[in-house]
């Protein structure tokens, strides 16, 4: 038995096999980080991101809950702050998530994008604007500013949404952002608090730009809303937002490729050129300018259907309204070549004549100014035959402002007008003052014989009775 005993043999361990350590240096190392791990050891797997992206969605959601700011009790303060100091950390985990350059959780863009309708999309109050208004009796500097007083969320709001749609690539934000979510957004235009508008535009560009799918369809909604401000707002409704997304569709137009889309040139005809009409204009006319001449910068040709529209609904009464079209017409003149300036030089120059001679001393000297444009004076003296068809007209005005205006500072600028057509087109102009003369005086012998037949026709009525 005991030699049996003795002849048992353990199998000895195979060389590869590495006997695992279970020393306290082994211990030791094992709460090092994985860099300092001795060779061989197995790293150890990341912490999850499971708790901190509920702990996130959990604060978005607390963030649902809308307050009117009507209620001024110390309890509702109190809440309305402790929603704004989450609203403020819910923007600084976006941020440092896009800083790192880490996609945001599934679960947490939902719960963002809900959020952010929530406290987003709702109904406009009525406009505090007065009803009743003459139609050039409102100014930039004096309209009435209405301030929504949720705006300490509301700007959280906006700057969360922004924060998401820059660190955000185009194929999160296609998941997550429809285009209702794109038509409740155009909807916001109409608040009256320009600080909202701002950060509007700023969002609805920044989607634009990244939504390359929705682009089409982002255009058609904002053709939409400027239409609606043409032919379904009523009168007495202000236009908020056109001057917003006006600045967004001039960027747009802007990158538009030469030759332009037949699309393109139907939006300047059917949605842009239509809004000189409205009684609002002068609230958004410097964006409608530049969209405008942005098209006749990349089509000269269409100069043509430009002014022929802008001339065709020349205001009647609203002087105002007319002081901007002269501006944006001498800025047409600015970028046009000879060709085309010889075929508008005379329906132009024609309207700006009438428009010296106006009763309203601003559109008067308005007008009066477009001679002191270099361009301008340089299309009119350089180009052969136009100066004979523009000036008559032009001499007309001039002699009737410094005869008949009212105004001194008009006088003063037609005289320096005046000298100045005389040093550029002297026999010209003195020819053109002869046949006004003449006109005048025919037209003087006319009115004395028209007299001489009423004065003879009311005595032979006396003596018949």
């Amino acid at each position: 038995m005991g030699a049996a005993a003795a002849e048992v043999v353990v199998a000895p361990r195979p060389p590869s096999a590495k006997r695992r350590s279970t020393t306290l240096k082994f211990l030791f190392e094992l709460e090092k980080p994985d860099s300092v791990l001795p060779a061989g050891t197995a790293k150890l797997p990341p912490p999850s991101p499971e708790p901190e992206a509920d702990s996130l969605i959990d604060k978005i959601a607390s963030c649902n809950r809308v307050f009117t700011f009507a209620d001024d009790s110390a309890e509702c303060e109190e809440e309305r702050d402790a929603k704004r100091e989450r609203l403020v950390e819910v923007l600084g985990a976006v941020r440092s998530s896009g800083a790192k350059q880490e996609t945001l959780d599934h679960r947490v863009m939902v719960a963002l994008v809900k959020m952010v309708g929530a406290n987003l999309f709702r109904a406009m109050p009525p406009s505090a604007c007065p009803a009743l208004l003459p139609p050039d009796g409102v100014d930039e500097e004096t309209n009435v500013m209405v301030l929504a007083p949720s705006w300490p969320h509301l700007q959280v709001v906006y700057d969360i949404l922004l924060s998401v749609v820059t660190a955000s690539d185009a194929k999160t934000l296609r998941h997550h952002v429809d285009r209702a979510f794109l038509s409740s957004l155009l909807a916001l235009f109409r608040s009256e608090d320009p600080r909202e508008r701002d950060r509007l535009k700023t969002v609805y560009h920044q989607l634009y730009s990244k939504l390359t799918c929705e682009r089409a369809f982002m255009r058609r909604s904002m053709a939409a809303a400027f239409l609606r401000f043409v032919y379904e707002a009523p009168p007495a409704e202000r236009h908020c937002g056109a001057a917003e997304l006006l600045e967004i569709c001039g960027s747009i137009i802007n990158g538009f490729a030469v030759p332009l889309k037949e699309e393109h040139r139907a939006f300047l005809a059917r949605v842009l050129l239509p809004l000189h009409r409205t009684r609002w204009v002068h609230t958004y006319h410097r964006q409608l300018a530049y969209c405008v001449l942005q098209f006749v910068h990349k089509e000269p040709g269409l100069a043509d259907a430009v002014v022929t529209d802008i001339l065709r609904h020349w205001p009647v009464t609203n002087c105002q309204k007319e002081v901007l079209l002269i501006e944006e017409l001498e800025e047409i003149l600015e970028v046009l070549e000879l060709k085309h300036f010889q075929k508008l030089a005379v329906p132009i120059c024609s309207r700006i004549a009438r428009c010296v001679s106006s009763y309203n001393s601003q559109v008067a000297e308005r007008a009066l100014y477009v001679w002191n444009n270099e361009r301008f004076l340089e299309l009119a003296t350089s180009s052969p035959g136009v100066m004979e068809k523009i000036l008559p007209v032009f001499v007309a005005s001039v002699e009737s402002n410094l005869e008949l205006h009212w105004s001194k500072c008009v006088q003063q600028a037609t005289a320096s007008v005046k000298s100045l057509l005389q040093q550029v087109a002297p026999d010209l102009y003195a020819r053109c003052a002869d046949d006004l003369a003449t006109r005048r005086s025919e037209a003087e012998v006319a009115a004395a014989v028209r007299d001489a037949r009423w004065r003879k026709l009311e005595t032979a009525a006396a003596d018949t009775k």
